[in-house]
């Protein structure tokens, strides 16, 4: 970018930034849990990926019918063979820094991200190079068949795959970088960021959104307020009593049993947000006993009832999937039941002889519990009575979300301050498929929370992803289901819908998945 555009750029940032906040259109939102770190490669948290939606870009962008499109990239090519690939960045892109955005920068970017997240491993285990080639321009080569590269750089969850600046891009993935710099739509106020209370953005005046109209996660980026400010609210019915006094314009899970409230509150407008829906995971630590033993976790097929953990949780029966054996969720295109086992009715007797099976000495089983999420609370609490039915020694610590985050990277023993299970929820983007469902991998060394370890599994995913024909990628992903079954890397514990709730006088949101603003207008 030429000196004066870029100094254009860093005075038109300052002038938004000095106003006053009585001339700003302000968004006020409640998400499902607080901002509490802000790398989005460290950490796979929701919340992170949250803010990382607001403050940078992506290449590419997965569309409403989950389809990767063009975002930052401007033009692409593909070898025949699809081992060659060659990406072009728009034109004007710029940080918030006013400094230019370059292929160096995206690829950068890219290697950080592929250093932690499934996805980025899997793509960077089949490619021979990544190099920049000019500023706009840099060239991937694959070294083996990888059929889903726009899909992987395309990647929304987990960790998410963001184009940051390229001095951030070189932190190592285990040191958290602490400065948002972006390129996207809104700009992170650091000195109003407040634990516990709020976190600040202003809209980016000089983001250049794409000419095509907004489409899930692609499309154009037109920002529409002046200010976003993401509220910190525990507490489901204090957020409740602020949507319906008008102190927030936006509640992205209110609790299930409040539902029935705000739909009868005429300034109140319901939708769903993530039509397809979340999963409970239940995620076992495999890294210790008793469920480093496969017996162990077979147990836990046979205490888990998903009805039972839906209704405790408060789902409405419309809003519920009684019965989902399914690992990339039912009601897609990837269902499948193959090796399905229990999850629909509880069998204290068969879990008990799959415990003795596996040896278990009756120690206790440490169950993390995240008490400001209203429905991993109630699950927590279900299944841990379950589990206790089923002989088991539970023991289930009250936490936070943001400390249960920290305290599951831990691989100590229970008596040194590890842990056993803790649950997570997951929309389908979490779960679309074997490449990117995180909790499914099974890497043994490198993987996430939980640590699953299963060569097989690892083979059969790989052979998907690599497998260019569709039916013969059905028939693998019938071969992945079953393993799945036999390892357990997590039990799918429900599956359930949700609804989002918002003041009337806020247009523009949509079926988005995972809650964005571009688009948002407040009347």
């Amino acid at each position: 970018m030429p000196r004066l555009p870029r100094l254009l750029a860093a005075a038109a940032i300052g002038a938004l930034l000095a106003q006053p906040a009585a001339a700003q259109t302000t968004l006020r939102v409640v998400l499902i849990n607080e901002l509490t770190s802000l790398d989005p490669v460290q950490s796979t948290a929701a919340f992170v990926r949250n803010h990382g939606f607001m403050v940078y870009d992506q290449l590419f962008a997965l569309d409403s019918k989950g389809e990767p499109q063009p975002q930052m990239v401007e033009r692409f090519e593909r070898s025949p063979d699809g081992m060659r690939w060659r990406f072009t960045l728009r034109e004007g892109l710029a940080f918030h820094d006013g400094a230019p955005v370059r292929a160096a920068d995206a690829v950068a970017s890219i290697r950080r991200w592929a250093q932690r997240d499934v996805v980025g491993r899997a793509l960077a285990a089949a490619t021979a190079s990544l190099e920049v080639v000019d500023d706009r321009t840099f060239a991937l080569t694959l070294a083996r068949p990888f059929a889903l590269v726009t899909e992987a750089l395309a990647r929304p969850t987990a960790s998410a795959l963001f184009v940051m600046p390229e001095r951030l891009a070189q932190t190592p993935p285990t040191t958290a970088i602490t400065d948002a710099t972006g390129s996207g739509p809104f700009i992170f106020r650091a000195n109003e960021w407040r634990a516990g209370d709020r976190a600040a953005y202003v809209r980016n005046p000089a983001y250049r959104p794409r000419a095509e109209a907004a489409d899930g996660l692609a499309g154009g980026k037109v920002v529409r307020i002046d200010r976003l400010e993401w509220l910190a609210m525990p507490d489901a019915s204090t957020a409740a009593a602020a949507l319906q006094a008008g102190e927030v314009d936006f509640v992205e899970q209110p609790s299930p049993d409040l539902i029935p409230v705000l739909e009868r509150n005429r300034g109140i407008r319901l939708f769903a947000l993530n039509p397809a829906g979340f999963m409970v995971w239940l995620r076992p630590n495999h890294a210790i006993p008793p469920f480093d033993n496969p017996k162990a976790r077979q147990a836990l097929l046979h205490m888990v009832n998903q009805q039972e953990n839906l209704q405790a949780a408060g789902i409405r029966p419309s809003e519920q999937v009684p019965w989902c054996p399914a690992w990339f969720l039912c009601g897609t295109p990837l269902e499948s039941q193959a090796g399905a086992e229990g999850l629909r009715q509880a069998d204290p007797e068969r879990s008990r002889a799959l415990l003795r099976e596996a040896g278990y000495d009756g120690r206790r089983v440490v169950f993390l519990n995240a008490t400001d999420s209203p429905i991993n609370n109630a699950v927590t609490l279900t299944m841990a009575q379950a589990m206790q039915r089923g002989g088991l020694a539970m023991d289930v610590p009250a936490m936070d979300w943001a400390t249960v985050t920290q305290r599951r990277n831990r691989r100590d023993p229970v008596e040194q301050g590890g842990w056993n299970l803790f649950v997570t929820v997951a929309n389908v983007l979490d779960a679309q498929n074997p490449l990117t469902n995180l909790y499914l991998a099974s890497p043994c060394e490198g993987g996430l929370a939980g640590w699953p370890c299963d060569a097989e599994l690892e083979r059969l995913r790989r052979s998907w992803w690599e497998e260019p024909d569709a039916a013969r990628r059905k028939a693998i992903l019938e071969a992945v289901h079953a393993r799945a079954y036999q390892v357990l890397p997590y039990v799918n514990a429900g599956q359930f819908r949700t609804l989002a709730a918002h003041r009337a006088n806020i247009e523009g949101l949509r079926a988005t998945t995972i809650p964005v603003f571009w688009g948002v207008e407040k009347k």
